[in-house]
């Protein structure tokens, strides 16, 4: 049986983490810090607050510096939650979890207005939990003998997705994804703010092409494997 994938945690009592923050029209539901993802559904059911990355913004240096992270966390994402909660103030989609919220507003490839700004506060939230410091290498047990299935070895895994990071111009964002139905691990590439969740899958790790291309922080080379990490997937959510 496949689990549903995480998405922000609810915590109503902890205040917006960003000094420029506004505040969210109550009930203020918003997410908490968390050292490790975790993959339950998420319980935010109204507006959305700001969450901060799992590690300080110089802690990704020096493959991605303390402006990018400050500029894309504390600006950029910090812009598509106030969009969103300005949208879901009038929106009936207002009550949805965001990853549902996702799935509606993507309306069968014709998004709704709440669509971008929802997408992109989830994307960011997942972009920052698929990095820590000193992470990469080699993922845990089940999820490497996936990759070694699919992809016929974390190397050849590795190089498909810098291929496919290198061969997106513009803005987009890179995936590992479990796809569900031929339950199948498979690199994918999405432009703009398009999720992976609109189609179904489950990602697993993503690489944000916009804080890559934009600010050259990010090397698109094996350096890499330094930040990015891996979720931990229990095993059966690859094989049942």
């Amino acid at each position: 049986m496949l689990l549903p994938v995480r998405g922000l945690p609810a915590a109503p009592h902890r205040p917006l983490t960003h000094p420029h923050s506004s505040p969210a029209p109550p009930p203020s539901l918003l997410g908490a810090r968390r050292r490790r993802p975790s993959r339950r559904l998420s319980k935010v059911v109204s507006y959305y607050g700001l969450t901060t990355p799992p590690y300080k913004t110089d802690a990704l240096e020096p493959y991605m510096s303390r402006r990018a992270v400050e500029l894309h966390w504390g600006k950029h994402q910090q812009e598509y939650v106030d969009g969103l909660n300005r949208q879901l103030a009038i929106s009936p989609l207002y009550g949805h979890t965001l990853e549902d919220l996702i799935k509606e507003a993507y309306n069968n490839g014709n998004p709704l207005p709440e669509y971008n700004d929802a997408a992109e506060v989830w994307n960011h939230h997942f972009f920052w939990e698929s990095m820590q410091p000193e992470g990469g290498g080699s993922p845990e047990a089940g999820v490497l003998q996936q990759i070694e299935k699919d992809f016929g070895s974390f190397f050849n895994f590795r190089e498909e997705f810098m291929r496919s990071a290198l061969s997106l111009l513009g803005s987009g964002w890179v995936w590992l994804v479990l796809k569900r139905s031929e339950r199948k691990l498979e690199v994918v590439h999405t432009r703009n703010a398009i999720n992976p969740l609109a189609f179904g899958d489950i990602p697993i790790i993503s690489l944000d092409l916009w804080e890559v291309r934009e600010l050259k922080n990010l090397c698109l080379d094996p350096t890499m494997r330094h930040v990015l990490t891996f979720l931990f997937i229990p095993f059966s959510m690859l094989t049942t």
